[in-house]
């Protein structure tokens, strides 16, 4: 699936997950995160997009949602008032990061 960024056309997989990870920009995610239904991406949106990004570019995988939440000193119940469907689908998506192996 083709999705139009701001830098041109970028590849998603069946799922909705960004192909290549190196096409990922800041102005990306605002057009993933629209795509989820996320409207606008506030500070919050943000610690747990660079936490898992970073996470991710430091171990190659992405963090335990236990670690997410001391990474960004969020509680559970707000990553998911942040993204509903959970940081392994719509916080993943987002940061364009692949899809978790296990529960993020």
């Amino acid at each position: 699936m083709i999705v139009e960024g701001p830098h041109g056309p970028v590849e998603l997989d069946d799922r909705g997950y960004l192909k290549d990870n190196a096409a990922w920009t800041p102005e990306l995610a605002a057009v993933l995160a629209a795509r989820e239904g996320l409207r606008r991406l506030s500070p919050d949106h943000w610690r747990v997009i660079d936490a898992l990004r970073a996470h991710h570019a430091a171990r190659g995988a992405l963090p335990m949602i236990r670690d997410l939440c001391r990474e960004t000193d969020l509680t559970l119940k707000r990553i998911y008032e942040l993204f509903p469907k959970g940081p392994g689908q719509d916080a993943c998506r987002v940061a364009g990061l692949p899809k978790p192996d296990t529960c993020v």
